[in-house]
């Protein structure tokens, strides 16, 4: 089936003149047609003649031959929490429905110059914050593998539509979990990159950056091909001999609770890196500093961004987001200075602890994917979560020590629900992160299982 083809094939095959953009083109347009309608992935998308139209200029161009990027040709709908001219930038929020961006983001603008031809944009939360996709000016994202069940987010459009095959590629960021809870949920791959290492837009004030951008795709060699646009730089083979490589296991880092099902399935995969050769060890870092720093950086971060919006448009904001702002507001200097000191501190334990180890393994996400109709679980194998993010430490403390960290396929629930295992590395090991989990996943050929969407063929 064409709109599963690798990314990397399907841009070989039309900047060889094997096969045209249209082609590609037409083929996700059949399956956007088909089963978008039911998992709302993809938003604000041109008219299919138009899309048809640009892939046709695509093909012009290969044809006067010129040089052309490395995605040239290939479908792609960025994230509707990137600015891109030609399309609504909402950000999930009726606050934004009509808002038409002047200029690309600093992504965008790579992304375009690498050739992809851009349909629309993925549906993500308002404005990004939790990761259960669903919003008031688009609606709710659905599972490809269970369309009662939430795809994640806040890159949960791009994630559906990967599973689904509705796009070869897709954008993503991740500030709590966005890039690799949606992958987790979708059985799919991504990467978040150590912090700095994808160029992003300046961020509203001058506190320490937890948030990045980063890629996601449907194998590791489609992630590390969208990596070297995003990033600019080259990684090279991605097959190593893991043969005494060192890994720290601990599905939940020690304190946090894991649901059942989700830590039988993790819990059966650590023999797949001994398998690989990896020197499997029971450990992990010292993250009890971590849920602090994040949320009090976090929140800060939310009130410069968003406080003022709050005064002019709080009966347009979900509770959650209000929540989040009015938090933000109450945080003191003193507190907010106490906690980037933590954080300094965080930082050099978990760069002792990748002393001894080479990668750390744990859970993606604490539960599988959730009932879509649920604002967020408000409960994990009895233990009641406080907050709307409460139910996703094993993402953000992660996300506090600025180390890369992908999301792999691992396996499903009994019920067919995915489950991912979290790879995490030293900061700026990106590259040997992304050699660890193509290993794991051509062990495990968990990926290559598709989603069992109605009258699929």
């Amino acid at each position: 089936m064409l709109s599963y083809q690798p990314a990397r094939e399907l841009a070989h095959l039309v900047r060889t003149g094997q096969l045209s953009a249209r082609e590609v083109m037409a083929a996700h347009l059949d399956r956007i047609a088909r089963f978008n309608p039911i998992l709302n992935a993809i938003v604000s998308k041109l008219d299919d003649e138009r899309c048809l139209a640009l892939a046709d200029e695509a093909d012009r161009v290969l044809r006067r031959g010129a040089d052309v990027g490395p995605l040239h040709g290939l479908p792609f709908a960025f994230k509707d929490l990137e600015p891109a001219v030609g399309f609504p930038a909402t950000s999930g929020s009726p606050i934004f429905r009509g808002f038409q961006p002047g200029e690309d983001s600093a992504l965008v603008t790579r992304l375009r110059s690498a050739g992809v031809v851009a349909i629309g944009k993925t549906n993500v939360p308002e404005f990004g914050m939790g990761s259960h996709t669903y919003n008031r000016v688009f609606g709710t994202t659905r599972n490809p593998y269970d369309l009662t069940r939430t795809a994640g987010g806040s890159s949960g459009g791009a994630g559906a539509a990967l599973a689904a095959g509705l796009l070869p590629l897709a954008d993503g960021s991740d500030l709590g979990g966005s890039l690799r809870n949606p992958a987790n949920f979708n059985n799919i791959v991504a990467l978040r990159p150590t912090v700095g290492m994808v160029p992003a837009d300046p961020p509203p004030a001058p506190l320490p950056e937890l948030s990045v951008k980063g890629p996601m795709a449907r194998s590791v060699d489609d992630l590390a091909l969208l990596f070297e646009v995003m990033s600019g730089r080259t990684i090279g083979a991605l097959e190593r001999d893991m043969t005494g490589t060192r890994v720290a296991w601990s599905v939940d880092l020690g304190v946090l609770p894991v649901d059942r099902d989700v830590r039988t399935v993790l819990e059966a995969s650590r023999h797949v890196l001994e398998d690989i050769g990896c020197v499997v060890c029971d450990d992990r870092p010292d993250l009890s500093a971590a849920d602090d720093v994040f949320l009090t950086i976090r929140r800060r971060r939310t009130w410069l961004t968003f406080g003022d919006l709050l005064v002019r448009h709080r009966d347009e904001m979900k509770p959650e987001a209000i929540e989040e702002i009015e938090m933000g507001g109450s945080i003191s200097d003193n507190a907010l200075a106490a906690a980037i000191a933590e954080h300094d501190r965080l930082k050099q334990q978990v760069a002792a602890f990748f002393e001894r180890y080479d990668y750390l393994a744990c859970a993606v996400n604490q539960v599988p994917p959730f009932d879509a109709d649920l604002d967020w679980p408000h409960s994990i194998d009895g233990m009641a979560m406080d907050h709307y993010v409460s139910w996703m430490k094993s993402a953000y403390w992660i996300s506090a020590t600025t180390s890369p960290s992908v999301s792999v396929p691992a396996g499903f629930t009994h019920d067919g629900l995915p489950v991912g295992l979290q790879l995490v590395a030293a900061p700026g090991r990106d590259v040997e992160l992304l050699r660890l989990a193509h290993a794991f996943e051509q062990a495990t050929g968990f990926g290559r299982i598709r989603p069992p969407l109605a009258g699929d063929r």
